[in-house]
């Protein structure tokens, strides 16, 4: 019986529980919601080393030593088309948007088609917006959409971008708003321009991101733990 499984990301961990178990007892400071039976945290990844026990099943940077047995370990994108066809059984690209790396997986005539994963850089995604926030000590929440966006290949020319509009006098929260509209523009150019995508990971919670995502085709976010709903599946 499967009752606790762990998507550990290189900055955040997901973990679904399931009521019957107990193991996160000492860990209720990171439960964000309980639903059907499933209690449901995320927490920092470094606090991981804190975890005395072992997970049932895993996936994500940082996990296999934290499961029971080797072989329970699940391929990233193998854990999202589960959690996807868990929920959805129509066709659909599905793209997981992560700290570190993005990935995409897409379903046409039910049947499995295609699959693409960008872990060779890390500038445009999670973890980039995250260090922007703390930097200019400015909240995910205030970010908007704007119609403007930074062209990006490569993120360190974005930040250039950033510091130089804002050494120029432009409020932090545009000229970053501006940086998250160019990292959905190439999401959206990464998964091949779809007309409907599904959204996992972190940044359906970041509405700047989902609002810019939204200016190119109909976004559907499906929360931060659909590789751990496809880890649980029986």
């Amino acid at each position: 019986m499967i009752n606790i499984v762990l998507d550990a990301g290189t900055t955040w961990s997901k973990i679904i529980e399931t009521d019957s178990s107990t193991k996160m007892q000492d860990f209720q400071n990171y439960l964000v919601k309980k639903e059907n039976g499933l209690s449901y945290y995320v927490m920092p990844s470094s606090k991981l080393k804190n975890i005395n026990f072992k997970f049932d099943k895993a996936t994500g940077h940082m996990s296999l030593s934290m499961l029971k047995q080797k072989d329970d370990y699940e391929n990233e994108v193998i854990a999202l088309i589960k959690g996807f066809r868990s929920k959805y059984q129509d066709d659909g690209i599905i793209l997981d948007m992560g700290s570190r790396d993005s990935k995409w997986a897409k379903y046409k005539d039910g049947n499995f088609k295609d699959l693409d994963w960008n872990n060779s850089c890390s500038s445009s995604t999670g973890a980039t917006i995250e260090m922007l926030l703390k930097f200019y000590n400015i909240s995910v929440e205030s970010l908007n959409y704007t119609k403007e966006k930074y062209v990006i290949t490569c993120g360190i020319f974005g930040l250039e971008k950033i510091m130089d509009d804002i050494a120029n006098g432009e409020q932090p929260q545009s000229a970053v708003s501006k940086f998250v509209h160019g990292i959905a523009f190439n999401a959206w150019v990464f998964a091949k321009k779809p007309s409907k995508l599904y959204l996992s990971g972190g940044f359906c919670e970041n509405k700047c991101f989902v609002d810019s995502l939204s200016n190119y085709c109909e976004v559907v976010p499906m929360g931060r733990f659909l590789l751990c709903e496809g880890l649980i599946l029986k």
